[in-house]
């Protein structure tokens, strides 16, 4: 298959670095460029522009440790959110530890990246599928994070459902969810209800059991 011909790597760690190449390598790309720096991202890509050879894709870390140098652009987050609007048909691939949901939104839908991958065991075969899709012009997110920006499950709660994912957060199972509720004259209240109000949260939120599906919802921010 044809592939991105011109590919810059921002990632303050070699060994980070050398894996990523590795999977570039795999796909025969022709010219790729490491940079430490996000600023120094930011003018590669700038004077690639000027150059008439503008990068096709970038790959960046979102932390990166702070030293001597003053950078503009501290995090791959600023970096995103400044390439983006100036060059719309360059594709972004995030390639990060962080796993939270909200930072994932944040990248995805916020500063417009193309894919979020995980670091990890699977990292880097998660990210070679990123490259294929995102040059196919789809989006691509690791599974683990995929409820991130699920487009068809907006996040619209009610406050029986926040009390009932309060309690679990707490520990509670879902008999004495029940028996808080009827304390609390809180309804429905049987434990029927509480049961088939959890399974349509997990449902919701696509989570395989509870300590998922709290997980999830703490990762969002609503609680």
């Amino acid at each position: 298959m044809s592939m991105f011909k011109k590919v810059l790597v921002s990632d303050d760690l070699e060994c980070i670095n050398q894996g990523v190449i590795s999977v570039l390598n795999s796909f025969n790309i022709e010219q790729i460029v490491q940079v430490a720096y996000c600023d120094d991202a930011f003018l590669q890509i700038e004077k690639a522009v000027l150059d008439n050879s503008p990068f096709d894709l970038l790959i960046t870390d979102l932390s990166f440790v702070a030293d001597h140098r003053t950078q503009q652009y501290p995090s791959g987050e600023s970096l995103i959110r400044a390439l983006k609007p100036k060059h719309p048909d360059l594709k972004i691939i995030a390639y990060s530890v962080e796993d939270n949901l909200q930072k994932v939104r944040t990248i995805m839908l916020d500063c417009k990246a193309d894919a979020y991958v995980c670091k990890g065991r699977h990292g880097l075969k998660q990210l070679a599928q990123a490259v294929e899709e995102v040059y196919m012009g789809k989006q691509y997110l690791s599974p683990q994070i995929a409820n991130a920006i699920h487009k068809e499950r907006p996040i619209e709660i009610s406050d029986y459902d926040l009390e009932i994912l309060k309690l679990l957060s707490h520990g509670f199972i879902q008999k004495e969810i029940s028996l808080n509720f009827t304390k609390n004259n809180i309804n429905p209240s049987s434990l029927s209800s509480i049961e088939k109000k959890i399974s349509k949260l997990c449902d919701h939120f696509k989570a395989k059991n509870t300590t998922q599906l709290v997980a999830i919802v703490k990762d969002l921010r609503l609680l």
